[in-house]
């Protein structure tokens, strides 16, 4: 008999259903494996809203359903024979879901039907390991190994990015050292992180502009990375609003003494935002749209002018790779980069399909599952106020107030011993 499992599978577009069932005898080069933490993508909204229409969902989903979820840590429960050498039972482990096996789209949480991270237990095929995407953990926390692939992709798309050499046509690739960067729509989750990878890893640039059009994320972005912080980095940071200005383009070129930005990141898929990034760019400039659309057709006017005369690239990067996570994972454990900036709820198993379904509505940032315990929905700022009846609460907004109001190392342990006693 295989390892009973309770999982989040998908059924087709719009169908998301918790069920329990028997996970099959793993194979001699397959690894079962506990599920700890997963963090919710808005990808994965995409996939409930598309079903068999993404890219990555298998036509035959509706009989075979497959596990959502590919943001996700955990422990080693079985290996394989092909595999004992390299991998133990008991270790902690963190993966790359961008698998990318012989051209292959499958990838865990969109493909799989034993493998994905809305699940207490979950079977990583061979491709996993043989692809180098298991990795050994020993951070101090689950999360941090969730949220290195979130973070992965937005190193990927730092590095991504490039320059050209006239003298030799050669790309200079990441982001121009010493110049002018652009986030649009970055006071988000994702948008944080972009923020704040610049200043500890990569090329440094001299400045980093953020907009976005809500005064409340903008607010906690600034108090989490705040200009002081990037100062002492060396980096001139400013977080702005456009809607506060009658001409937003003149404000932010004049900010560039008209130079115009080396890099920009587009971190919302918004036609405007990304027409106004192209015109933002300076001589050799590189745009990433790195949000991804819903609409198949999504398009926008690019000014082919500048592209012709002054040099100007566009790119789209998606997914980081194996370097990227292992980057994130050592400056998290470095303690340079934060990945809790992005965390603004936990929830247990139970509440992942209705948080799915209802994602852009919520307006959280990222939402952190603990897989193994029972738990609705629940924002981080709303523990002081259930703390005045629960103990747990109280203890974990105690926790959080420690860590600049940020989950923790700590608040995770104290999650997971009082659901497990240890």
């Amino acid at each position: 008999m295989g390892q009973k499992t309770r999982a989040v599978r998908l059924y087709g577009a719009n169908d998301l259903r918790l069920e329990t069932f028997e996970l099959p005898e793993i194979k001699d080069d397959e690894i079962l494996v506990k599920v700890v933490s997963d963090s919710i993508c808005m990808s994965t909204y995409k996939l409930l809203k598309q079903g068999k229409k993404h890219k990555r969902c298998p036509q035959n989903v509706d009989t075979n359903p497959i596990i959502i979820g590919h943001e996700f840590a955990g422990d080693i429960i079985r290996v394989g024979a092909a595999w004992r050498r390299e991998f133990r039972e008991g270790e902690k482990f963190a993966q790359q879901p961008a698998l990318n096996y012989k051209g292959s789209l499958a990838s865990p949480g969109y493909s799989y039907e034993f493998f994905g991270g809305d699940a207490t237990y979950c079977i990583l095929p061979h491709e996993v390991m043989e692809l180098g995407c298991l990795l050994h953990y020993d951070g101090d926390a689950y999360f941090y190994a969730s949220l290195a692939e979130p973070v992965s992709c937005i190193i990927g798309g730092y590095h991504t990015m490039y320059h050209t050499n006239k003298q030799n046509y050669k790309h200079a690739m990441d982001i121009k050292s010493g110049g002018n960067v652009l986030i649009l729509g970055g006071a988000g989750p994702m948008g944080l992180g972009a923020v704040e990878y610049p200043l500890y890893g990569g090329n440094r640039p001299s400045r980093i502009v953020v907009t976005d059009v809500d005064d409340g994320r903008l607010r906690r972005a600034e108090r989490l990375i705040s200009p002081e912080l990037a100062r002492k980095q060396g980096v001139e940071l400013r977080y702005i609003n456009p809607r506060n200005y009658a001409d937003q383009y003149t404000e932010l070129m004049s900010i560039t003494g008209g130079a115009g930005y080396d890099d920009v990141f587009v971190y919302a898929p918004i036609r405007e935002l990304a027409e106004l990034g192209d015109r933002l760019l300076a001589f050799d400039g590189c745009l990433n749209f790195f949000a991804g659309p819903e609409d198949k057709n999504f398009s926008t006017l690019i000014n082919l002018y500048n592209c012709h005369y002054t040099s100007t690239h566009i790119l789209g990067s998606t997914g980081g790779n194996t370097e990227d996570l292992k980057e994130a994972l050592r400056l998290s454990s470095e303690k340079k980069l934060r990945p809790a900036v992005m965390v603004t709820h936990i929830c247990g198993l139970d509440a992942v399909a209705d948080a799915v379904a209802h994602l852009p509505e919520l307006k959280a940032g990222k939402i952190l599952t603990y897989t193994h315990i029972k738990l609705p929905l629940t924002a981080l700022s709303d523990f002081e106020k259930l703390g005045q009846n629960d103990k747990l609460f109280a203890q974990l907004h105690a926790s959080c107030q420690t860590h600049a109001g940020l989950w923790n190392a700590e608040a995770e342990s104290l999650l997971l011993l009082n659901h497990f006693g240890g």
